[in-house]
């Protein structure tokens, strides 16, 4: 894993502006509608706004944020987003508070927040049903939001991934430079741990005059239990196991290229 680069002196504010967007997948196998549905609910209640509230606020903690405001709100029937504003711990806020005893208002003038959204969803006419969860934080300052990588991987169930990273706008040193960089990058994996790396398979689009970073990753191995929504793997008939292995791989591959590429229904009977 990379580091940042040795410490800027600057003129002003760091103005640069560094947005992580990323966005998991789960994957699980549920026969009927029935299931399907169970299947929501339980995703729903995991990953209602509470905990992902406790999952944002984590985030800022470990890339050395502070938190200013929280909005969140669980939706009808399913799915949560929540907001979370936030500042470079370094910058202070900007205040007005009103004469009136009555009332007092604050105004946040930093532009740094992390925010998430979850879509949760099936279809009756297939087996599979999948969790979606997207997360973007926006820094603007000496903070950055690559460091919650592994965090945030690890707080799902990631299946498939995909991760952009971008920098914008430019600062400036003390001699009136333009800087449209403070920190080292080659590819966003470089801030993902080894151990983390090994369970996937990763591509990257870099486009590195604009500082643009995309990577892709894909989960190697698929243990079947893991994907089986209350149902054992031993009520499984050996060859159906393989069916649905099948199954999962094949939605797991349209989804990470974005396509779709096969038509065959793998409901299947049991």
């Amino acid at each position: 894993m990379l580091g940042l680069a040795k410490k800027l002196t600057l003129y002003g504010f760091n103005n640069l502006t560094k947005t992580l967007s990323f966005n998991i997948y789960d994957i699980c196998y549920a026969k009927s509608e029935r299931e399907q549905r169970d299947y929501i609910s339980y995703i729903d209640e995991q990953y209602n706004s509470e905990r992902l509230t406790n999952i944002l606020c984590k985030v800022t903690e470990i890339i050395g944020a502070s938190v200013l405001n929280i909005s969140k709100q669980d939706y009808e029937p399913q799915g949560a987003s929540v907001t979370v504003l936030i500042k470079d711990q370094t910058r202070p806020v900007a205040q007005k508070h009103m004469t009136d005893e009555s009332e007092t208002i604050v105004a946040h003038l930093d532009k740094s927040h992390v925010t998430v959204h979850t879509f949760p969803e099936y279809h009756p006419d297939n087996s599979i049903a999948t969790f979606r969860v997207d997360i973007d934080v926006s820094t603007c300052g000496t903070i950055s939001p690559l460091n919650a990588l592994d965090y945030l991987i690890g707080s799902f169930d990631s299946d498939i991934i995909t991760i952009d990273y971008r920098v914008r706008g430019f600062t400036r040193s003390v001699d009136g430079k333009k800087l449209f960089m403070d920190h080292d990058i080659r590819s966003i994996q470089d801030y993902i741990a080894d151990k983390t790396l090994t369970k996937y398979d990763a591509i990257d689009v870099n486009v590195y005059q604009s500082n643009i970073f995309h990577t892709k990753m894909l989960i190697k191995d698929i243990e079947l239990q893991n994907y089986l929504f209350n149902k054992d793997i031993y009520e499984v008939p050996p060859k159906r196991r393989l069916e649905i292995t099948d199954s999962l791989r094949r939605e797991m591959i349209e989804i990470f290229s974005g396509m779709n590429i096969y038509d065959t229904d793998f409901g299947g009977a049991e």
